[in-house]
């Protein structure tokens, strides 16, 4: 079976030489189109794996292959959104949102010419996402759930295979955290992107997740793989239940017993 990202055997330490690794004979494997989490202890390389994927780092030793091809470079198909919304103060919501396409190509040489369609772009986007009218606003004049909302957008705006998320919703309470889970949940059934997931919420990773990876104190390695049968589309209902409640502890009972061997 083929997968879109396809992270084997991967050992990487920081700096190079034989320092302690950040992650050691990690294998994640995620399907085009699926939703995958990262969940674990701080420190144990979730980070990591994400920049081993996007071609921001790369290993020590073993492979990692995106959309059929050996990671060597940094992927121009990937999105990322990160805790701190990292919004350009004086520029507009719609303007932040376009830098990246004023920066990368393909998008960077047709951008003049074009502009008038990666700005209904944005606005679409923004519409998706509850800001409609929002775009001609500052980012000091949103509020955090808007802003990551925003953020959201960006990372959307050129269209990416894989969509990288990395504790987007830490920062935020737990109303609008929930409000969040719903958004990306909808922008993943609409558009079909592949998602890698980095959080230490276990509900959060229940509730978006076809499959969580579970890691181990560092250095890294994946300790336990859920696959996550919920029915879709799912309502916050779900996280009341039963059977979600016992993917959240079977998942604690997994950190915890990491530790504890450690």
């Amino acid at each position: 079976m083929s997968y879109f990202v396809d992270v084997q055997n991967v050992t990487h330490v920081y700096g190079g030489g034989d320092g302690t690794p950040a992650v050691e004979d990690l294998t994640v494997r995620v399907r085009e189109g699926e939703f995958a989490a990262l969940v674990g202890p701080s420190g144990c390389g979730k980070s990591t794996m994400m920049k081993l994927a996007t071609g921001l780092q790369f290993p020590k030793s073993g492979t990692v292959i995106v959309d059929g091809a050996e990671v060597a470079a940094p992927l121009k198909i990937t999105g990322m959104a990160f805790q701190n919304p990292v919004m350009l103060p004086w520029r507009t919501v719609l303007d932040n949102l376009l830098l990246p396409l004023e920066i990368v190509e393909p998008h960077r040489s047709r951008f003049r010419a074009h502009k008038h369609e990666y700005v209904a772009r944005a606005d679409n986007l923004l519409r998706s996402v509850g800001l409609a009218g929002m775009g001609e606003k500052f980012p000091w004049q949103l509020s955090g759930g808007m802003q990551q909302r925003a953020s959201l957008c960006r990372s959307l705006i050129h269209e990416p295979k894989l969509l990288m998320l990395d504790e987007p919703f830490g920062a935020l309470d737990t109303f609008t955290r929930e409000e969040l889970w719903c958004v990306v949940r909808d922008l993943h059934a609409e558009r079909g992107f592949t998602v890698i997931l980095v959080t230490h919420d276990l509900r959060e990773a229940a509730f978006l997740s076809d499959r969580i990876y579970c890691m181990s104190s560092r250095p890294g390695r994946i300790i336990a793989e859920r696959e996550v049968t919920l029915p879709r589309p799912r309502d916050l209902d779900v996280t009341y239940t039963h059977e979600f409640a016992d993917i959240v502890q079977d998942l604690r009972n997994q950190i915890r017993n990491a530790r504890v061997a450690v």
